[in-house]
Parts: C-alpha cells; structure tokens; sequence
C-alpha cells in the first residue's frame, strides 16, 4: 500500500526554489589585506587602513577599514560588477588594484609605499589604473632603492598574475550566469533538456556552483517524473521499462548533484553579517529541500540500500525547516521511504517520532502499523493491528488505504487469529 502521490505537487515546489536560489546568488565576498613598506624594506600590517572599493562597470563605492591586522571583508558585494580596490593610509602613498571580482576566494594583498597619506577618489582610483597592464598603479616613489625597486617589480609581477586570475574568473562568471539564467527559463518552460544542458556548460566552467547543482537537481527530477509517469502504465513492456530505465538514470543523477550541492554548502565558512547570514540560511534551505526530494526518489526507486543516507538528507532538510506543516510532511516522508526502502524497523522508529507529539495522526498510524507487519515477525503482529485499527478509526471516511486497512485487519484476524486491543497502541518518549 505505498503512497501514489508521491510526485504531486513537484514542480510548484521546484518554482519556489527557484526563486529562491535565483536571489540568493547574486552577491559574494571580497577580502584581503593591507602591508605598508617600511624603510628598510620590510613590511608591517597596516591597522586601520582606509579601504574603497570602486565598481567600474557601474557607479558604485564601498568604504570600509581594515582592521587591527590589516584585513578586510565584505560579506556580500554584488556578484557580476567589476571593482578597483583602492587603499590609503598616514604616510603611505594610495595604492589601486584593478580588475577585481567577488565570490573568488582570493585573499587581495596590497602594500603601500611611503607617501604622503592621500586618499583616492573614485575618479582618481579609475585614472589612476588606466592603462595599467599589471592591473595596479602604485604610487611611484622618487629615488627608489635597488631593494625597493625589487620588492615593486616584485609585487607588480604577483599583481599580473592576480589581474589574469581575475580576467579568467570574468569569464568564468559570464558563463554561470548566463547558463543559470538560461536554465532557469527553460526550467520554468518545462523544457528539462535544455535546462539540464545549460547547467552542465555552467557547471563545466565552474563545477563548484551550488545554485547550479541544485537547480539542475530540480531538472533531473521534474524529467525523470515525466518518464516515469508516461511508461508505468504502457502495455509495451520494451518500451516501460526503457522508461523506468530513464527515470531511474535522473533521479540517480538528481541525487548525485544534490548531494554535491549539499557538500559545497556545508563547506562554506560561516557568515558575520547579518545580511550575508541570511542569505546563506536561505541558500542552505533551498539546497537541502531539494537534496531531501531527490534522495526520497532515488532510494524509494532506485536504490533502497541507501536509506541511510536519504535518512541524513532528510534529517539535514528538517533542522532547517520552519514552517510546522511543512516540517510535519518532511517527517511522514522520511518515515514512507524508509517503509519503501524495505526498512521495517527504521520506518517504525521514525512513525514513533511523529506520535509521540500527534498520536491520533492517521497516517502514522497507519506507517506504524505497516512497518511491524512488513517485518514478518508475528510477535509484532498484535501491535501492528492496534495500530490499524486506531488509523481505521481515525482516518476520514474515503481515506484511499482505509479499505487495505480493514482487509489486513481481517488477514491477521483469520490466519493469525490476531485481533486489535481496544487500548492506545503505546509510543516511545523522544530521545
């Protein structure tokens, strides 16, 4: 008697991450730290520096400082601008570096040489890097040391190779945002092929990109519901199970991106600002709604021998769950696909859970008491019926099992000689 719901109401979910995943991915961090040369020509961290961080590609300017070890950060910048990073401080001369992007994982260094403290403007900043093949404009200092002349072609040399990076990460960044957006059209079109295709570019330029991932998790699975549900009932047994074939090959390909997704998530180091806090809440939701899906489909399809995982995907999705019903409906799944992994005794642990705070749940119930009898164990048989009955008698009439139910009933009270106890069925404490 399993669930034949079990795809409802898929791709109306799969809207609302969308959604959700599309505004998270549009900020990033920046980060990186200050030195200041010193006249022997080693260098000191510059506590306190004034950072300015100047968007080229439109008007935009973060001030910020950095700290007392010359570090700063900016949780969350917008992703797709183009930066200079401009520093200055007492008796340094400012320094600029061009070509910035955030969301690299790049930790800028920037070292300033003596000078007179002047702060660049936005306009000096942009002036300042014009033309600059290194992709920095240190301030020139007059009568250089050999030393010091070292030390700067030194630090020019690393800047030109930053500024490649950086060229290669623009690149990188025009391709995943143009496959994300792409993708997610052709998602909200229905047309998974061309989704999943646009992902896979995305992620072939970028594999580490958990929007991309998850949204691809999203395709897989709505297409394998597709195949899935037009061969089931075909009469041309060829052509069913290549179709089952198909599906199963998505919803295994489904889970593969999810989990991938879920290990680059809880990878991230955790985030300071409040702003950037919630945004990674968000991320870390969309991605493990997903990831739960995905694995309720793979192993209740595909590969019952992993329900231990689908166990953890599940748990991952409900700690981050806030809405009851929806945590409620997390809960019975967990427990149905533990069921329809052949996984009697785990399925029976999970129902316990939810009675113990609904106990007249019907569909508990009803789990629970198909979890005893799908063991084989007759000495769990008298239990198993307490707990039909109890969903016989608490399930509203036209429940769809509520007839199967009854028939079990009868089974076990013909051939077992097993008749419900007219008493609660009882139900362990939560841990």
């Amino acid at each position: 008697m399993r669930r034949s719901y079990l795809f409802a109401s898929f791709i109306f979910t799969g809207v609302l991450l969308l959604a959700a995943i599309s505004a998270s991915a549009q900020t990033g961090p920046l980060r990186g730290h200050v030195l200041l040369k010193q006249a022997d020509g080693s260098t000191i961290k510059a506590a306190g520096a004034q950072i300015d961080v100047f968007r080229t590609d439109l008007t935009g300017s973060y001030p910020t400082k950095a700290n007392k070890n010359g570090e700063f950060v900016y949780a969350g910048l917008p992703f797709v601008g183009t930066y200079i990073i401009a520093a200055s401080a007492p008796n340094a001369a400012p320094y600029a570096l061009k070509n910035v992007k955030v969301g690299r994982d790049i930790d800028y260094e920037l070292i300033l040489a003596p000078g007179d403290g002047h702060r660049f403007t936005d306009a000096e900043a942009k002036n300042a890097v014009k033309g600059a093949g290194t992709g920095d404009a240190p301030a020139a200092a007059s009568g250089e040391s050999a030393t010091d002349k070292a030390n700067r072609e030194e630090l020019l040399k690393k800047n030109e190779e930053i500024s490649k990076s950086n060229e290669k990460a623009t690149e990188i960044n025009k391709v995943v945002g143009e496959t994300f957006k792409a993708g997610n059209t052709a998602l909200s079109a229905k047309n998974y092929d061309e989704a999943i295709r646009q992902y896979d570019t995305g992620l072939a330029a970028d594999p580490e990109q958990p929007a991309l991932l998850t949204n691809k998790t999203l395709a897989l699975k709505a297409r394998g519901v597709d195949r899935y549900n037009a061969t089931i009932t075909s009469k041309d047994e060829a052509a069913r199970a290549a179709g089952i074939d198909a599906a199963k090959a998505d919803f295994k390909a489904a889970a593969d991106a999810a989990n991938k997704a879920a290990e680059l998530i809880k990878a991230q180091p955790a985030a300071t600002d409040p702003a950037e806090q919630a945004k990674q809440a968000a991320n870390r939701y969309s991605v493990m709604s997903a990831r739960a899906e995905a694995m309720r489909l793979y192993i209740s399809k595909v590969d019952p021998t992993q329900a231990d995982a689908g166990k953890a995907a599940f748990e991952d999705y409900i700690e981050v769950e806030k809405d009851p019903v929806k945590k409620s409906k997390a809960r019975l799944d967990l427990a149905q696909m533990l069921l329809d992994a052949g996984a009697g005794d785990k399925a029976y642990a999970a129902y316990q859970k939810i009675l113990a705070e609904k106990p007249d749940d019907p569909d508990a119930n009803l789990g629970a008491g198909l979890a005893l009898y799908s063991t084989g164990d007759k000495t769990k048989y008298q239990e198993a019926a307490n707990y039909f009955q109890r969903f016989v008698d608490k399930a509203p009439d036209g429940h769809k099992f509520k007839n199967d139910a009854k028939d079990i009933l009868a089974n076990l009270k013909n051939t077992e000689n097993v008749v419900p106890e007219r008493t609660r069925p009882a139900t362990r404490k939560r841990p």
